[in-house]
């Protein structure tokens, strides 16, 4: 049932759809194409017929056939509605506009076109299979009705398994729709079924409570009604307000964020929340709806800098009364009462806390400056409170809750921080990891200039893989939920024809850095092939990138969307494996310090450059913070490093101290770096060496200097394999990782992320050579091979060469 009122297409307009797709014209029911495509799943059904009776597994070709028959209708539906999808290529991203009447006109064949390259692949690989001459493992197809949680593994038939879907999926939908909810698109089930008033669109919202303290009824149908028989998670709504808390809070929304459409210090907006949260537990607890948990927000951040694109939808454009009080105290607590130290340090003369006063928003100016950090740490901890509420109330209702929180990992990688989001804090406050991960194999639609990526790489790695690594270092035994994956497509990122072996990789790439559940953004077309109702009619969003988002993404690409399945089905046809990849030992630990991140321009900038020179050595990397030293296991690595992180607090300079004191390893870049306290002030303290070892660089050591030493450190932890790249540059593309088979023998993976073909050599550490069988086809590659840009091997290794 509908329950949000649409602004829908002219009448006319509708009507003519409506005539159109009622009476399809015999010549676009059966096109050229369209004959062609049928012929070939006639074709790859015989085969399939052949393949079964040789009990050999088809369930993908299961979903190659499906998603060809999908999208032959939707070709037919797009070739109906070609005004209507003029509209939509024609709404947001000017690239398209320019040319959306071109591109609706050539939409049907191009999907038709698609279906066809699937369909020739499918029946060539087939056809293999049948002759022997690759064997496959079968699927390991998810049990979305039986899924056992684990603490850092989802289990499916007593194996891992890796879940993937879609989020926003085809809203208006039910969950018990089959065309929608399956094995080829997924099927976890979710509070986001109906369609509502944009600020309600999920069913945990604020607008569930009413004025006198009662819940609406109806609202609540909306949890209670979501069946109890698949996987599932619930995501909390938090992008607008009733009416009637801001007439009673006229500062109910001042300091707002993006999606989170109310001050988070309001007292009145935190007792609506908590009552939500534990009504929301009661209603739900021991439902399998909760099995991914409750996501406690959708992409929350409070950007308080002046200059900050958030500026444009009222994030932060002013402070409340509230949080201007809750700083004014934290400030107090923070300076032990002693105005004069603040005053020393921000270079003011304010004669008590209360009498405090700063510019805001704050202009970027005043980054590294001691007012900058005070602020950016406080509006860190104001958040991190607001989540440790919300949790706790929470279980209040549901004490056996799972929770995460959608973080943004550019929030991590990214150089800005007065987000106010705390990643480690809120990754260590969580029971799961949550996060919304993004990559790119083009450029940003609105940017003319190369990107620094695309100098080497096939596309855009950095914010997944060093956010991955980061997260999994804080907490190294959770469920990993990638709820909004961006890899498919994002606001300004999309292409028709995007490159499926680029899905491949990332998915992959995605998967053995820690992903264990997955919802691509988005699947918004309906079984008839029309978009979802959302995505007809004036498409006016508070939020301008929805409007955009249909148009050029995998809702119009069969071969993307059959990438996506295909490769969650050969990852967890060796789940195994790939969790073996996973829970390697991180040898090498880069030291991160928030307080380098908030005072420095570019300090992820610059982490990224020894990250990146590591990245293809062989082994996973990980981080160190002051937590991770006091609370994990040392053992756990052989070394950390200290890379251009200047300021650092006496409490984070102390956990290194001890780390060394305990018989640790550190590798310095000279001594600029710990060299400075949270406010620029010099540190007068230099590390000593302790019980352990301190390595420190020559000032004007090189970064590839600085790679080798480290690597020194660590020769005892790295692989006893060698993988030799030449792919015609000076710069490695291929990320490899060598573990133990749990079946035996050693395992290799190789991701090339490269933008050239890379011919790879490996051996044993003594020169050896090493011989390799592909265990995706059962090939023997021998010990010299090639792997074309985005191509993924999960090799076996032996010593013997084929055919011994």
């Amino acid at each position: 049932m509908k329950t949000r009122k649409m602004v829908r297409l002219s009448a006319a307009m509708m009507l003519g759809v409506a005539i159109q797709f009622a009476c399809l014209t015999s010549d676009a029911a059966e096109s050229t194409l369209e004959r062609e495509a049928l012929s070939k799943i006639s074709q790859l059904e015989a085969l399939m017929d052949e393949a079964r009776q040789q009990s050999l597994d088809v369930t993908r070709e299961d979903s190659v056939v499906w998603f060809s028959k999908q999208f032959l209708k939707f070709a037919n539906w797009d070739e109906e509605n070609k005004q209507a999808n003029e509209y939509l290529f024609g709404v947001y991203h000017a690239p398209f506009k320019t040319q959306k009447k071109k591109l609706a006109e050539e939409l049907p064949d191009f999907e038709r076109k698609k279906v066809i390259e699937m369909l020739d692949q499918a029946v060539a690989t087939l056809e293999n299979v049948l002759k022997g001459e690759i064997t496959r493992r079968p699927v390991n197809k998810v049990d979305w009705k039986n899924i056992k949680v684990g603490d850092d593994v989802l289990l499916s038939n007593g194996k891992p398994i890796f879940l993937y879907d879609y989020f926003s999926k085809s809203v208006g939908r039910s969950l018990t729709d089959t065309q929608v909810y399956n094995d080829h698109l997924g099927a976890i089930y979710h509070g986001g079924e109906n369609l509502y008033p944009v600020d309600h669109d999920r069913a945990i919202n604020s607008f569930l409570l009413k004025e006198d303290g009662t819940f609406d009824q109806k609202l609540l149908t909306e949890i209670t009604g979501i069946p109890d028989t698949n996987v599932g998670f619930l995501l909390f709504w938090n992008s607008g307000i009733p009416d009637w808390v801001l007439r009673k809070e006229p500062e109910a929304q001042k300091g707002r964020g993006l999606f989170t459409g109310y001050d988070i210090d309001n007292p009145l907006v935190r007792d609506v929340w908590g009552k939500i949260a534990r009504k929301a537990g009661e209603l739900t607890r021991g439902k399998k709806v909760t099995q991914l948990g409750y996501i406690l927000s959708n992409e929350p951040h409070w950007y308080a800098a002046k200059e900050h694109w958030t500026q444009r939808y009222q994030e932060m454009n002013s402070v409340s009364s509230y949080t201007d009080a809750k700083f004014k105290a934290w400030l107090h607590e923070t300076y032990d009462g002693n105005i004069e130290k603040l005053n020393e340090n921000w270079a003011t003369t304010f004669s008590n806390f209360d009498s405090v006063s700063y510019p805001f928003p704050i202009a970027r100016a005043h980054r590294g400056s001691p007012m900058w950090y005070d602020w950016c740490r406080f509006n860190m901890k104001r958040g991190t409170d607001w989540f440790t509420y919300l949790q706790s109330e929470l279980r209040k209702g549901n004490p056996d809750a799972d929770t995460s929180i959608k973080l943004q990992p550019n929030l991590f990688s990214e150089n800005y921080r007065s987000h106010g989001m705390d990643v480690e804090a809120l990754t260590e406050l969580t029971t799961m990891i949550g996060d919304d991960a993004k990559t790119q194999w083009i450029r940003n639609l609105n940017r003319k200039q190369p990107e620094p990526w695309e100098a080497h790489y096939a596309y855009f790695w950095e914010e997944l893989s060093m956010t991955y690594d980061f997260l999994e270092s804080v907490a190294p035994d959770k469920i990993h939920f990638n709820s909004e994956n961006h890899f498919l497509s994002a606001s300004w990122v999309r292409e028709l024809d995007q490159p499926a072996d680029y899905v491949r990789s990332v998915y992959w790439l995605a998967t053995i850095q820690g992903m264990d559940a997955n919802l691509a953004w988005w699947w918004a077309r309906d079984p008839d092939g029309s978009p979802e109702d959302r995505m007809e009619g004036e498409l006016d969003f508070f939020d301008p990138a929805l409007a955009g988002s249909y148009a050029g993404s995998a809702n119009q690409q069969p071969h993307i969307v059959n990438a996506v399945t295909q490769v969650m089905y050969d990852l967890n046809s060796f789940s195994e494996e790939v969790m073996a990849i996973r829970r390697q030992r991180r040898p090498i630990r880069l030291f991160y310090s928030e307080t380098s991140a908030i005072n420095k321009h570019h300090h992820m900038t610059e982490m990224f450059e020894i990250y990146e020179q590591l990245f293809f050595e062989g082994f996973p990397l990980g981080f160190a913070t002051e937590k991770i030293i006091q609370k994990q296991d040392a053992s756990n690595w052989d070394a950390i490093l200290v890379y251009k992180t200047e300021f650092v607090t006496d409490s984070e300079f102390a956990a290194l101290q001890s780390y060394l004191d305990n018989g640790g390893t550190v590798l310095m870049d000279w001594h600029t770096s710990l060299s400075r306290n949270e406010y620029g002030q010099e540190r007068k303290e230099r590390l000593a060496t302790g019980n352990g070892s301190l390595v420190v660089m020559d000032k004007n050591a090189s970064l590839e200097e600085t790679k080798a030493e480290i690597l020194k450190l660590v020769a005892g932890s790295l692989p006893e394999l060698r993988l030799s790249e030449d792919n015609g540059t000076q710069s490695k593309g291929c990320t490899w990782r060598v573990v133990e088979n749990p079946n035996g023998g050693l395992l290799l993976n190789i991701l090339n992320l490269g933008k050239h073909t890379a011919k790879l050599k490996i051996s044993w550490n003594d020169g050896t050579p090493a011989n390799a069988t592909d265990m995706l086809t059962d090939q023997d590659l021998g010990s010299q091979f090639e792997l074309p840009s985005n191509g993924v091997l999960l090799l076996e290794v032996s010593d013997h060469p084929p055919g011994d």
